[in-house]
């Protein structure tokens, strides 16, 4: 097993995470029915945001804060959810990578979800 090298590997890896989402009922309704994402078109986006995150790339130019906002303002994204995410995401990185970046892209995604959760906490705080 190699480390992540390349967009090639990160887009087996977002491809790969995002058949474990879309197949746990816990967790796929926010891309199906909420979000109602094209994954054909959403790949390339992560796989560019992963590829800037993780290899230096560039290229990644959305505001990724203010899209989990958008969605939490449609459906709450809870805790749970997050835990859900970040397992499958661990899972799938364990599964087909091992090195210092695959450490460091789950890293990485532990501290995204957990500044998302902040956020996402800091807004329900200024509705009340």
């Amino acid at each position: 097993m190699h480390d992540i090298l390349n967009q090639d590997d990160l887009y087996l890896l977002v491809d790969e995470f995002y058949k474990k989402l879309l197949s746990d009922d816990s967790i796929s309704y926010i891309f199906t029915d909420v979000v109602k994402i094209k994954i054909e078109e959403h790949l390339p986006i992560l796989v560019t945001f992963w590829s800037q995150a993780i290899l230096g790339t560039g290229g990644y130019t959305k505001n990724l804060t203010q899209i989990h906002l958008d969605v939490n303002a449609k459906e709450y994204l809870s805790p749970e959810l997050f835990k859900i995410w970040l397992n499958h995401f661990f899972t799938t990185v364990d599964e087909n990578f091992k090195g210092e970046k695959a450490e460091q892209i789950k890293t990485q995604a532990l501290s995204i979800g957990t500044i998302m959760q902040i956020k996402i906490a800091q807004e329900k705080g200024k509705k009340m």
